[in-house]
């Protein structure tokens, strides 16, 4: 038990500051993929208002 807690103590601020990296880098891939959409959205819209054909879908 005296290994095991300063063991832990030593891994704890590496694991944290992993985990708050993780919720960043998701929290900004799932804005992108959000803004994305939003901007496919009104450009098809403004797309559609000029009366030219759907752009093909890189999908």
């Amino acid at each position: 038990m005296d290994v095991l807690l300063p063991a832990l103590s030593a891994l704890a601020p590496t694991v944290l500051i992993g985990l708050v990296f993780w919720f960043i880098m998701r929290a900004v891939l799932r804005a992108d993929k959000s803004e994305r959409r939003a901007k496919a959205k009104i450009e098809a819209e403004e797309r559609a208002r000029l009366g030219l054909p759907a752009k093909a879908s890189a999908e």
